[in-house]
């Protein structure tokens, strides 16, 4: 439940420009003044993601904490997993701003940062030296001028693998040029089989996640689906941010960028469900894409999803959410009569399909 300090935060941070209240939002995440609630579990919540055991399958997706700067305190922020990133192998600006903006009527955002980020040096510094507890995991990106783009993902593996708890690829940023052309079959193919030979060659194994984008046609997700359960990953990410404007009611403020937020929900679900027809619970996979509700979290694992993820939505209602829907997922498991996350996955995927 949001308490009064945030929402006199929310309301303030509202009233400046977007990036700097992110900034805002972080400093004040780490001088303790955001609540932080601590573990939120239950006997029905607590799951297993990919050999992770998840205290609630409520997870942080990438972008929140880009530089990994926040993490023991969003470790007791009432998430089950939280990711942090994207990390490029350098340092980099990212575009231009403005790059960020809110359209509150819409509860959604639309953003081109373009892996802005301090580089993977700096950022498995600080990994290496976070508390025990919650699962942990780096969203891999490439340095926008890479010869290599592929061979970047595997670097930053290599140098932060040891670290995480898990990693995800991250191929479906909208924002970087030419980077979802990686999502294609075969560069998708050798993609992920370096990435999955730097896994392997790290001391403890750690599950690999493949992050997708929400604009792909029925072919194109057939065959990533394909690759996906060929090349050895161990779940799908479902979705990043879409290129659609469609369903907006504010003007909209960029042509470029990826939406995020509550328009963002029924395509990323859409999407979810017919991964989970195409793998067919060989993969566990992660929704993603306007979850702002216990009852949208829900909609999403009965959709197919073992887990899910927010971001954008705490951009309206604080971070207090994570719990809230966490608590909430709860009650609608026990109303519904599961004993577990597990039981509900994919009992509501036709719905979707």
């Amino acid at each position: 439940m949001t308490t009064l300090i945030e929402r006199v935060g929310l309301a303030a941070f509202q009233k400046i420009d977007p990036e700097k209240a992110h900034g805002l939002s972080l400093r004040a995440l780490r001088m303790g003044l955001a609540p932080l609630p601590g573990p939120i579990t239950s006997p029905r919540l607590k799951t297993d993601l990919a050999g992770m055991s998840l205290l609630n399958p409520v997870g942080l997706a990438a972008g929140f904490d880009k530089n990994a700067e926040a993490v023991p305190q969003l470790m007791r922020a009432g998430f089950g997993f939280i990711e942090v990133g994207a990390a490029t192998p350098r340092a980099q600006e990212g575009n231009l701003p403005p790059r960020l903006w809110r359209l509150p009527a819409d509860r959604a955002a639309i953003n081109r940062f373009g892996f802005n980020n301090q580089g993977m040096e700096p950022i498995t510094e600080r990994l290496a030296k976070r508390p025990q507890g919650i699962p942990v995991g780096l969203n891999l990106g490439a340095n926008k001028d890479a010869a290599d783009r592929a061979k970047d993902f595997a670097t930053v593996l290599a140098h932060a693998g040891p670290h995480l708890d898990f990693a995800t690829v991250n191929v479906s940023s909208p924002n970087t040029e030419k980077l979802r052309d990686l999502q294609g079959k075969a560069a998708l193919s050798a993609l992920l089989a370096g990435v999955i030979e730097t896994r392997d060659s790290l001391a403890r194994r750690i599950p690999v996640f493949l992050k997708i984008a929400p604009d792909l046609s029925a072919e194109e997700l057939a065959e990533i689906a394909e690759v996906a359960l060929e090349s050895g990953i161990d779940g799908i990410i479902a979705t990043n941010t879409t290129l659609s404007r469609e369903g907006l009611t504010s003007p909209n403020p960029s042509d470029q960028g990826g939406l995020s937020g509550a328009p963002l929900f029924e395509k990323s679900t859409h999407v979810l469900a017919q991964l989970s027809q195409h793998t067919a619970g060989a993969l566990p996979l992660i929704g993603v894409g306007g979850v702002g509700s216990a009852e949208q979290a829900y909609e999403k694992i009965r959709a197919g999803a073992s887990a899910v993820q927010l971001y954008t939505a705490m951009v309206f209602s604080g971070l207090s959410l994570a719990a809230d829907i966490a608590r909430g997922l709860d009650r609608l498991l026990e109303r519904d009569g599961f004993a577990s996350v597990s039981e509900a996955i994919g009992t509501g995927r036709d719905k979707w399909l």
